[in-house]
């Protein structure tokens, strides 16, 4: 046994005994655009420019693609099963409305979108509801619905030990139903009744063929409702898409459907559109969000308005709310920016209207092209500016038109509504925590993928530079450097380690035999 001890020491001292470091192979990385990857591809790929706009672009699709790929279920946004349109009903709270379909077999509810509120509620097994006899009562074709548990096989009543139950103080025992109560900025507008889980129908809507999704949600089944859901506003449901735990939105990106976004785009004729995951394009304005931890909204701050000619310096923050139909501003800024607009009206200013909400308001020209209205548009913070398309309403009266401007003046808070939204499509990026708005055309089809793979006649700069232009050939002499000692420096490389090896199993088998 010693005679072995010793010949296992004599082979320690021909390997030098080093650390048994668990170094193995080392290899180089490339830059997906380097020269020596540009080599290996050969000659025939179309390579960008370093630091053009079209090489940045590339490096962002790749990095979506392959977020897409890790973190979601599907590649591209989603919508509801119906489609994406929404369109403004007059009638019905000048909202934008949209169908959805819930549980099986499916049943086809007309909602309105509120970015102001959280949660999605439907009319169900109703004690106070809307009239869904007659849809006329609405100006609406559509044949109203109400939910019934018992009518889907897929439904299931929300406990009060569940995570999203926020309203446990009713609770006799974590078994009960889960109940919920909602009030509204609308005065005495309520709905109330307990939550359900229950199947959302969507499909994608950026692939050629269109897959159906099923995801569950969590909604209410109102059985209680007051004020405007009687007649005059969401008769047949709210869809709520704001940042709480309990949204659709936030479900949706919990269970991996979806990137924490979305969109929603409102034309000037009324029709629109809604994309879960749309991110928005790399040429949008954008202003954060202030977040408030202990009830998030969605948030804006504006720090100047402009009234056609006068810049007005009145900042403020408001609720960005795609729920309510008109814009409401508390003084100052409401006294600043009104007598600043009428300061430039040329048209006859008319006497107040108990009946009509808006206090500057004017006779428009017989000629209305001889009507010079104020343009409006406001900066926010960041420095993005949101030219407003629609900062007046026309209202026809018995003799003659007239028109207002269509802000309210508000009593405490203030609320950027949709009629300031009018020809934009606005991206709620919940993961970066801001606000997008770009012109657009509603009826446009514009891929998810906005980062054009093309080369672009630009002289943009990237936000974010990571590498000077003008600096490839240091770049390619450090890599021609690199590469004449890559065969021999791989070649050491290998022989350390496996004398490394060698020396780690044999002092290893040394403690074993003592």
């Amino acid at each position: 046994m010693s005679s072995f001890v010793i010949f296992l020491l004599t082979l320690l001292s021909i390997f030098p005994f080093r650390q048994c470091h668990g170094r193995l192979f080392t290899f180089e990385m490339h830059h997906r655009f380097s020269e020596t990857v540009k080599k290996l591809a050969g000659p025939l790929q179309n390579w960008p420019v370093k630091g053009s706009l079209q090489y940045y672009t590339q490096l962002a699709n790749h990095d979506r693609f392959l977020h897409g790929r890790r973190l979601f279920k599907f590649d591209g946004p989603l919508t509801f099963s119906d489609g994406n349109s929404t369109f403004r009903i007059s009638s019905l709270g000048f909202l934008h409305y949209t169908t959805v379909t819930l549980g099986t077999p499916g049943l086809k509810f007309l909602v309105a979108l509120d970015t102001g509120s959280d949660l999605f509620w439907v009319p169900c097994e109703c004690g106070r509801c809307a009239s869904t006899d007659d849809p006329t009562l609405y100006s609406s074709d559509f044949e109203l619905s109400i939910y019934s548990l018992n009518g889907s096989s897929t439904s299931k009543k929300v406990t009060c030990s569940d995570s999203l139950c926020t309203d446990r103080n009713n609770c006799l025992s974590s078994n009960n139903h889960c109940p919920y109560s909602v009030s509204y900025v609308s005065s005495e507008t309520s709905t109330s009744g307990i939550l359900v889980d229950d199947i959302l129908h969507l499909r994608t809507e950026d692939s050629e063929e269109k897959n159906f999704v099923e995801a569950r949600v969590i909604f209410g089944c109102g059985q209680e409702q007051t004020g405007s859901f009687l007649d005059v506003a969401a008769p047949n449901g709210l869809f709520g898409l704001g940042l709480e735990k309990v949204s659709v939105p936030s479900i949706l990106s919990q269970e991996g459907f979806m990137a924490d976004s979305f969109s929603m785009c409102f034309g000037s004729d009324g029709a629109g559109r809604i994309n879960f995951g749309d991110k928005g394009s790399f040429d949008q304005e954008e202003t954060p969000f202030n977040i408030n931890p202990l009830h998030p909204t969605y948030n804006i701050s504006v720090d100047q308005i402009r009234v056609g000619t006068t810049l007005v310096d009145s900042g403020f923050t408001a609720l960005f709310d795609t729920g309510t139909s008109f814009t409401y501003l508390a003084d100052l800024s409401y006294t600043k920016l009104s007598e600043s607009f009428h300061s430039q009206v040329r048209d006859k200013r008319r006497p107040p209207d108990p009946r009509i909400p808006f206090e500057y308001c004017y006779d428009m020209s017989p000629d209305a092209n001889t009507s010079l209205i104020p343009s409006l548009s406001l900066t926010m913070s960041g420095g993005g500016q949101l030219a407003v398309n629609d900062p007046i309403i026309v209202i026809s009266t018995q003799n003659q038109l007239m028109y207002c401007l269509a802000i309210v003046k508000s009593d405490a808070l203030n609320i950027i509504g949709q009629n300031f939204m009018t020809g934009y499509r606005f991206v709620f990026d919940r993961e970066k925590i801001i606000l997008g708005w770009k012109k657009f055309d509603c009826y446009d089809i514009e891929k998810i993928d906005h980062f054009p793979s093309q080369s672009v006649n630009t002289t943009r700069v990237p936000p974010a530079v990571a590498v000077v232009p003008g600096n490839d050939n240091a770049e390619r002499s450090h890599e021609r450097t690199t590469n004449t000692r890559q065969s021999s420096f791989a070649s050491s490389v290998f022989q350390t380690c496996y004398l490394n090896l060698i020396n780690c199993f044999l002092a290893s088998l040394i403690l074993l035999l003592l």
